[in-house]
This record gives C-alpha cells, sequence and structure tokens, in this order.
C-alpha cells in the first residue's frame, strides 16, 4: 500500500498567480498517518536537516522513497511545466520552527521547483501557515494560505516572483521538503551548507 496519493497531484487545480503552483489536501493515505506520526524522525534541533543525516525508518522511510520516485517526479512536472524527473533533488526535513524562520523569500535560483507536505495532527495558530504571497513586504498580501495539517501539500514553481513565508511561529511544525536543483554541483553545495548549520547548530542551539 502507497503512503502518498498522487491523485492528489493529478487533480489539483493549477494555479499561474501569482506564479505556477499547486495545493493538495489528503495527500498522505488515512491508514498510514499512525504510522507516519511514530515513525517521524525525533529531531531535537532546529531547521532543516538532509534525509542523509538521520535514519529513517517504517512508513517514513516509505513517505521519502515515495517522494524521491520517479512517478511522484512526473505528476509534478505535469503539474508546473518542468522535467522534473532527471534532475538532482534534495529532501529535507523539519520538526521544530523557531520565530525567526518563514520570512518571506522567493528560493535561490539553483531551486527549480518545490514540493512540501505536511504532518500535523491539527493547526489552530495563524503563524506557521504558508502563504503564497504576491510581493516581498506584506504578508497579508496572499493570494492563498496553506495550513500545515496532516496531509497538507503545496508545489510551486520557483521564479523571481514566486514569494512565499509564513508568520512568525514557534514550536512542532512537522513537514517534508524535496526540492529539484539546477545541477548536481548545486545539489552538493547545499548539502554540504546543510550539515555545516546544523553543525553550529548542535554547537550554539540557535
Amino acid at each position: 500500500m502507497h503512503v502518498i496519493d498522487l491523485d492528489v497531484i493529478r487533480n489539483a487545480e493549477i494555479h499561474d498567480k501569482p506564479y505556477r503552483h499547486i495545493i493538495g489536501e489528503g495527500f498522505l493515505q488515512k491508514d498510514k498517518i499512525s504510522s507516519l506520526r511514530r515513525d517521524f524522525p525525533a529531531i531535537d534541533k532546529p531547521g532543516f536537516l538532509t534525509v542523509a543525516d538521520m535514519a529513517l525508518r517504517g512508513s517514513f522511510r516509505d513517505l521519502v522513497a515515495e517522494l524521491e520516485s520517479s512517478a511522484m517526479a512526473r505528476s509534478l512536472s505535469d503539474k508546473l511545466g518542468l522535467d522534473l524527473d532527471p534532475l538532482p533533488r534534495l529532501t529535507t526535513i523539519r520538526r521544530l520552527s523557531q520565530l525567526k524562520d518563514g520570512r518571506i523569500h522567493t528560493d535561490s535560483e539553483s531551486k527549480l521547483a518545490t514540493f512540501l507536505v505536511y504532518l500535523n495532527d491539527d493547526w489552530d495558530d495563524d503563524g506557521g501557515c504558508l502563504r503564497v504571497l504576491n510581493g516581498p513586504d506584506d504578508f497579508d498580501d496572499m493570494t492563498a494560505q496553506i495550513s500545515p495539517v496532516m496531509g497538507s501539500c503545496f508545489g510551486f514553481r520557483r521564479a523571481a516572483n514566486s514569494w512565499h513565508g509564513h508568520k512568525p511561529f514557534a514550536g512542532e511544525r512537522r513537514v517534508v521538503q524535496i526540492t529539484w536543483l539546477k545541477d548536481a554541483g548545486e545539489l552538493e553545495r547545499k548539502k554540504k551548507r546543510n550539515s555545516v548549520a546544523q553543525f553550529f547548530k548542535g554547537i550554539f542551539g540557535r
């Protein structure tokens, strides 16, 4: 039995304003949610960690494998208008957010597309909800908001105006992010930067 439901992507409406993106709900199979909750890595530091930096197990390991599959890449390619399957990809996981996270940004030019899936049981806070934004200056100038509840997802094509972010939130906010990059060199550079950042967070706790 699969962990993800690719029909959520295949049936998602394509949005082109302010940039190409899709939003979905129910991306995780209901009968896998309990084991995904159990198998989510026990990350004790903030920020994104690469999957290579941790031991994955059970249903969560299966989730990562399906997110990194050709079937996943092809399904998202059809929506975003890119051929993602041959591109290098970087999968990262976050459990803990800090108040400084979520600042408005577009993503770097080294990224071509990003997909996020959330794994939180419920969400009552306005902070931490991802917003699709029209510009770099105002969280309220948005076209959509994604609550990071279990199985909600967001995929977008990086552009000069692909502004997104969330209002400040500190605490547990579980998310898996897969990013498709321009070339393998960028992949190795991002892995190295991520490892260095996590090393210093381990020392200084921030």
